[in-house]
């Protein structure tokens, strides 16, 4: 049986790639806090699927809670998808370290202690997956907070990439646009060509299977904001000013 580590797969495109990999027949390791949600996931998906789901409730923010709960396993699955993430906006530009710190713990440092809990073990089989954000092409208004953290871990997938290229598989970068889940349920502002998780997961498992560099989705969505990123910064702020105030 094939397997797969998802962090984050209590909730959101991790929830829902978790009980579509179980679908397929994969053991599934479903990393995330919510021991509960992570329960109720095993019961759904035992009853319903020729897979198998392996709960595993640790905080990727603390090192040594990861390390401890990671080196139980017995074998390293040759899929990881590093998945856990949190979104925190800011107002009229006013920073507070707090939210940045927040933001950053989980979606940039709490992969970084996943790979260092798991380094030691990578075979010429890992292949390792970073549910980024199409938020990293370009600078987004209030998003200062996420969209750093997206941009430090899609810079960081791409190095590692180069870096681990005789070590490891594949390394592949996951760039979505906005996807139906709790924490966009939470904006207050409208999110253009919109997905479902459903929708997520198909393109993610589609793209890790062809062992992709990039997937990227909405397509229309992300290829925008990536031609909006070749342009002189100058320009791109002035559209993405243009942009944000019709979509207000």
């Amino acid at each position: 049986m094939k397997q797969v580590l998802i962090t984050g797969a209590s909730s959101g495109i991790g929830l829902q790639l978790a009980m579509d990999y179980a679908n397929d027949g994969w053991h599934v390791y479903a990393c995330g806090q919510n021991q509960p949600r992570l329960e109720q996931l095993v019961t759904n998906c035992d009853a319903a699927t020729t897979g198998k789901i392996t709960p595993l409730v640790f905080d990727v923010t603390h090192l040594e809670q990861t390390q401890q709960v990671l080196s139980q396993l017995e074998t390293l699955p040759e899929l990881i998808l590093l998945n856990a993430g949190i979104c925190e906006y800011i107002d009229d530009g006013v920073i507070e370290s707090d939210v940045f710190k927040r933001v950053f713990e989980v979606n940039f440092f709490g992969i970084i202690h996943c790979l260092e809990a798991m380094q030691s073990r990578f075979t010429a089989t890992t292949h390792l997956v970073f549910i980024s954000s199409s938020a990293a092409y370009t600078a987004l208004p209030r998003a200062e907070a996420y969209g750093a953290s997206k941009a430090a871990l899609s810079y960081l997938a791409n190095g590692l990439a180069i870096d681990l290229k005789d070590k490891v598989k594949t390394v592949t970068l996951v760039n979505p646009g906005f996807v139906a889940t709790p924490l966009t349920n939470k904006n207050d502002f409208p999110m253009p060509m919109i997905v479902s998780c459903e929708y997520a997961s198909r393109k993610i498992r589609l793209g890790v299977s062809k062992q992709q560099a990039e997937i990227h989705f909405p397509i229309k969505f992300t290829l925008l904001l990536k031609a909006i990123a070749l342009f002189p910064v100058a320009l791109q702020r002035i559209i993405i000013q243009r942009m944000t105030r019709n979509a207000s």
